[in-house]
Parts: C-alpha cells; structure tokens; sequence
C-alpha cells in the first residue's frame, strides 16, 4: 500500500496540534473522514484537508512533506507504525511515544522525544532544549527507547532521564545530563557548562573532556569491557556511532554528582 502522505499546502500563521495525525488514531479511517478531522490551531479549529493535500491509504506509514516548524506534537503518544517528517518540526515531537519510528529530515524543536517510553527516534538535523526530558513540573522524563541526534542539541538534554539511549553526533548544551536518574547519553562533540548537574545515577559518554561541577570526583583511567558491546548494539544504525573507528574501551571516568547520591557515571574518551 502507498503511504498515507499528508503535503503541507501553505505555512500556518499560528502552531498547529499534529497529534491526532498518528497510525494508531488513524486505523481504520477512510480518506474522507481523515481529511475531515480537526486540528487546533491558535483559538480555532482547522480541517486537515485546509491545511494539507492529502494521498495514499497506509495508515501504518505517514509521511508529512513541507514541514513547518510551527507542526508541534508530531507522533505524540505513537504506539505503532512509522512516521517520517520531511522538513523542519515544531515542539513536543514523540511527546510520550510508546512504539514505533519517527524520522525527521530536518531539524525538531523544544522537548522532542519528551517522556519517551519506547520506540526509535532520528532528527537528522538540530533539536532544541530538552531533548528526552520531563515536562515542567514532572520528575520522570525519557523513561526508554532510542533518539539520534545527527546534528546538535540544545540544553538541559535528558533531563530527569529515567530510562534509554540518546546518541548525538553533534554538540550538545549547558546541564546535558542534568538530573538523570539512570539511563545513557553519549555526545560526540562538545558538551556545555554544568554537564551532568545533579546527576544522581547513569552514564554519560563523551568524546571531549566536560566542564564538571566540583561535585564530580575523578576516578582515574579504566578500561571498560561493556563499552564494545555498548557500540555493537549501534551498529544497525545510519549514523557515526556504527562505525567501527568509533568504537572504544579506555575512558576516563567521573563519579557524581556527589550533591546527590553520586553513582553517576561521566565517562570520556582517552
């Protein structure tokens, strides 16, 4: 079957909900009935069919062209299926997403992959703050799953991270890590100020040497016998951390954040 493929006709003046357009809110639905849902959009309601040109049946395969960065909630709370985004998108992409493949060509805004349980995130561009965090006011964030990164991330990545694996080839922001509860992080370009703030368990892997609070204890040179596994369960995926020359096993390791209970782990390339 042809993919269900909604073509953005004209960019929206104000941020538009996409989280009704996901495969299992689909299922079963004819053309027509597709075209008529509503989305919010500011203070009205807009049909889908007035904001997209609409083809193809698949409802476990969505692809939406022309994207915008003002389409927030894309494949929110997604439990089956593939969506795959070409062109920039809005905040909360994945929010909450217990199954299934998103991949942007382009670039994702605040809070992608946000409470994410399971599933596979790609952004082949940047992304913004708190990448694979919890919401305000929340204490769980990313609680599983998978996100790539191929370009860089903004601040507060993983946030309150409880579960899972964020990859990204890029730099990311000030506090990456912060508040993690378990789970791994692994930077390829530089990290911010404060990484690791508040960290109270999990693993954070780097390429460059971070700026730590003085709440971070160096633990001296290791040599990490899970680490090849580590890489070997990357090596399925388009990206630099499948490469065999990524591939390492002597770190230096950094016990933290001792503010908190410190069993925080910020591992870097030797």
């Amino acid at each position: 079957m042809t993919a269900l493929t909604f073509t953005l006709k004209q960019r929206p003046a104000q941020r538009v909900d996409l989280s009704p357009l996901v495969c299992q809110k689909l299922a079963g639905l004819s053309p027509t009935e597709i075209a008529a849902l509503e989305l919010d959009s500011g203070k009205r309601k807009i049909r889908v069919d007035e904001l997209f040109t609409i083809a193809g049946y698949d409802t476990q395969q969505i692809v939406i062209k022309n994207s915008y960065a003002k389409l927030d909630f894309i494949g929110k709370e997604l439990t089956e299926g593939q969506i795959r985004v070409e062109g920039d998108v809005g905040a909360y992409l994945g929010l909450g997403m217990k199954s299934g493949t998103i991949t942007v060509n382009g670039n994702a805004g605040l809070f992608a992959a946000c409470e994410m349980k399971k599933g596979f995130v790609q952004i082949n561009g940047n992304t913004g703050d708190f990448l694979g965090a919890a919401l305000p006011g929340n204490k769980m964030g990313m609680k599983g799953g998978t996100v790539l990164v191929k370009g860089n991330a903004g601040e507060r990545v993983g946030d309150h991270m409880r579960r899972g694996v964020i990859l990204i080839e890029g730099n990311a922001g000030d506090y990456c890590g912060s508040r993690m509860t378990a789970g791994t992080i692994a930077v390829m370009g530089k990290t911010g100020r404060y990484t690791g703030f508040a960290m109270r368990r999990g693993t954070l892997l780097l390429w460059n040497k971070p700026e730590l609070p003085a709440t971070f204890n160096d633990c001296g040179s290791h040599t990490l016998a899970f680490l090849p596994m580590l890489f070997a369960s990357f090596r399925s995926f388009d990206s630099k951390f499948a490469d065999p020359a990524a591939v390492f096993n002597r770190v230096r390791r950094y016990g933290g954040d001792m503010a908190e209970m410190g069993r925080g782990e910020v591992l870097v390339r030797l």
